[in-house]
């Protein structure tokens, strides 16, 4: 990332004409948030979702948008803060994301797109909350690409208005001067240890960071200038559509020019706590993606309201 903030800025746009920005805003607040609370209703809610997750995958397949709905899953969840307790004030997985007022945060450069991606979804699956399709369509992207099977609950409820938004700043940094320090600052205000930041940042895997967007990378390196998606940017990997630990492994060993390495990855090898947990994912990828699974899951339950209480799952 850093971590949240980067998986970040990379985006992949689809070939279709997609609604605008403003049509996707422009949502009574009484359809939103909404959740039935009946055990019928809830066995009506999970078979959206298992439709949702259905679409989700036809998306992929035919846009090849894994990064980008990582991303956007991530970035509504990580905005978190644990020493607030109240509801939505504390930010996280709420679905604030589809405001336009965060939206145009600059840790959430081209994430119109994403949100462009997954509307029509939406609007097929109305009983489905913005804040549940977020993260559906994050988990389902990280098990479509080749990564673990995340234990994932539904559920959450929706802010309804844009003043309900977090403050911007809350979202890691890519550059910062201190990016041991900037990192445990970012992610232990969320609750995460050391171990879930390393996990997560193996995320890297999939994307590219595109230089108009974050300020970071190449412009186009061998392994972008023909896509898939929009052309260019650079990757953490040369296979950055397929979920594995090579992001621990290039970072490791830098010996490509063409693939990146930003001051928060390379702190993973530099800081003694981080690197105990990055070299053992360099080496190991079935414990990678058993912590990644788990750290995963953590973020996207972060912050979230729960209707019923204890989730809904579509397993």
């Amino acid at each position: 990332m850093a971590v949240a903030h980067r998986l970040l800025r990379r985006g992949l746009s689809a070939a279709s004409p997609l609604p605008s920005l403003r049509s996707l805003l422009l949502v009574s607040p009484q359809e939103l948030g909404r959740r039935p609370a009946s055990s019928a209703a809830a066995g009506d809610a999970a078979a959206e979702l298992r439709g949702a997750r259905e679409d989700v995958k036809q998306l992929l397949k035919s846009t090849s948008c894994h990064p980008i709905l990582v991303r956007l899953g991530w970035h509504d969840a990580g905005t978190y803060d644990k020493n607030i307790t109240e509801w939505p004030k504390c930010g996280g997985a709420n679905g604030s994301l589809r405001f336009e007022i965060e939206l145009k945060h600059g840790a959430n450069a081209g994430l119109v797109n994403a949100l462009k991606l997954i509307q029509p979804i939406k609007d097929k699956y109305a009983g489905v909350t913005y804040a549940d399709l977020f993260q559906l369509a994050s988990s389902t992207a990280i098990e479509e690409a080749g990564g673990p099977k995340i234990p994932m609950i539904y559920g959450r409820v929706d802010v309804a208005a844009p003043e309900q938004c977090p403050p911007e700043g809350r979202l890691p940094a890519a550059g910062p001067p201190s990016p041991a320090e900037h990192l445990r600052e970012v992610f232990y205000r969320m609750g995460l240890s050391d171990k879930e930041i390393v996990a997560l940042s193996g995320a890297h895997t999939l994307g590219r960071a595109r230089p108009e967007r974050s300020g970071w990378g190449k412009p186009e390196t061998k392994y972008t200038k023909n896509g898939p998606g929009a052309p260019g940017g650079q990757s953490w990997t040369s296979q950055w559509l397929k979920f594995d630990n090579s992001y621990f492994k290039d970072i490791k060993e830098r010996r490509d020019e063409d693939l990146l390495v930003l001051p928060t990855d390379a702190v993973l090898f530099e800081d003694s706590s981080f690197k105990t947990y990055a070299e053992k994912y360099s080496e190991n990828q079935d414990a990678f993606f058993k912590d990644y699974a788990e750290a995963h899951a953590k973020l996207s339950n972060l912050g979230a309201k729960f209707d019923p209480p204890k989730g809904i799952s579509i397993e």
